[in-house]
């Protein structure tokens, strides 16, 4: 098992490129391996670290479909439903609290 290349922040050469660079052209990985590492100092907690793919082996983003576009707005509107009282909100329920922030704040209304 070979061990990656590890560049400091900023020094990395051309033709590697980040998740996010390589979204930001219009391209992915495409199913290749990680070529590089990036390393960003940081005082607490250990570096930063970011994987780096080569430019010239990255395949172009899929197109989102019809299909796609409507799986992604269900996805989306489940977010957005309690299931306690089953309002449609205008903000995503967070997680950590698994209710609408009505429901979790106020909850002998929610029982009336």
């Amino acid at each position: 098992m070979s061990t990656l290349p590890v560049y400091r922040w900023r020094l990395a050469p051309e033709g590697l490129a980040t998740r996010r660079q390589l979204r930001a052209v219009g391209l992915r990985p495409g199913g290749q391996d990680v070529a590089a590492q990036l390393e960003r100092p940081r005082r607490r907690r250990g570096p930063l670290v970011a994987y780096l793919y080569r430019v010239d082996l990255a395949k172009p983003v899929r197109p989102m479909t019809p299909n796609r576009w409507a799986a992604l707005a269900k996805a989306d509107a489940a977010r957005r439903r309690c299931p306690v009282c089953s309002d449609h909100l205008p903000y995503v329920i967070p997680p950590s609290l698994g209710m609408c922030v009505a429901c979790h704040d106020f909850p002998e209304q929610r029982a009336a």
